[in-house]
């Protein structure tokens, strides 16, 4: 899969000059749309000069600002297209096969993760590790269940972990205890949810980290995020894929269980003792040996 050139941007801000950086992190903040109006439109919001955006979409290896925009306009497309768009396009299930299907997911997490540079996993790692931090897990209709499947293992590991479950009412009453030491961590694909991002941006407000975990084109929460982790999410399917994703999710819950394996341990440990006490089975077998033992 092509490469977002919101990905290429981010990869490429250090060759920049002060100005162009400045350009670049204008439009990240504000993808694709800012890109879309005139130069003088796009110098005005990012504070710099005509000159600097036509040197900027140069250093993006664009011919001409027109060009920039064409390959903006295209991902916007893209960005916007629902199951059923990309039924009429003629991407149906089934079409390509089954076994399509699962090279393309299988495609997808490799893509991900040759381009996710290790330290920025490694930087959200020490994060969630933190237990000075306490955790906020988001995600949306359909990214919910990823959220919900890592807090479910990050509460086995640490302490202090919170899924942000239900309507944005109930998210809107988590951000009370939201402070400035604190982790959230967002899913958010295409079609990007305008409820995630209110609350995402309020928490930043209240000064807390934010990760985000989103797709090649990102979300526009990528504009308050600490960390952004894009994953590729296309198959021939109308549907978009989690597979990469969900991978994203398990590596940093396994980076996190082997940042502090006695406390890891620890923890596993105690899980597994309330286990045993609510297994009759096991609770019958241990009966048996203290007769034994008497």
């Amino acid at each position: 899969m092509t490469r977002s050139l919101a990905e290429e941007i981010r990869d490429r801000l250090a060759e920049c000059t002060v100005t162009e950086r400045r350009a670049a992190l204008a439009l990240l903040a504000n993808y694709p749309v800012l890109g879309l109006g005139t130069v003088a439109q796009f110098a005005r919001a990012a504070g710099v000069s005509s000159p600097t955006i036509l040197r900027f979409a140069t250093r993006m290896g664009f011919s001409t600002y027109a060009a920039l925009q064409t390959r903006l306009r295209t991902e916007l497309e893209d960005q916007l297209k629902s199951p059923l768009a990309k039924v009429k396009d003629g991407t149906r299930a089934g079409e390509p096969g089954i076994g399509a299907l699962a090279e393309a997911a299988r495609a997808n997490i490799g893509d991900t993760f040759h381009h996710l540079p290790a330290t920025e996993l490694e930087a959200v790692v020490s994060l969630l590790s933190d237990e000075r931090r306490d955790l906020y897990l988001l995600g949306g209709r359909f990214t919910d269940a990823l959220a919900r499947y890592m807090a479910a293992h990050l509460r086995i590991l640490r302490p202090g972990v919170v899924h942000m479950a239900g309507q944005e009412g109930n998210w809107r009453d988590a951000l009370l205890d939201i402070g400035r030491r604190d982790v959230l961590v967002v899913f958010d694909i295409r079609r990007y949810q305008a409820d995630l991002g209110r609350v995402a941006a309020a928490a930043s407000r209240r000064g807390a980290t934010i990760v985000l975990v989103t797709d090649s084109w990102l979300s526009p929460i990528a504009s308050v995020a600490a960390h952004v982790l894009p994953a590729r999410i296309s198959v021939p399917s109308p549907w978009d894929s989690s597979a990469a994703l969900m991978v994203i999710a398990e590596t940093l819950v396994a980076g996190v269980t082997a940042r502090d394996p006695e406390r890891s341990e620890r923890r596993m440990s105690a899980l597994e003792g309330y286990r045993d006490d609510d297994d009759p089975k096991r609770g019958r077998a241990a009966d048996r040996d203290d007769t034994r033992e008497t």
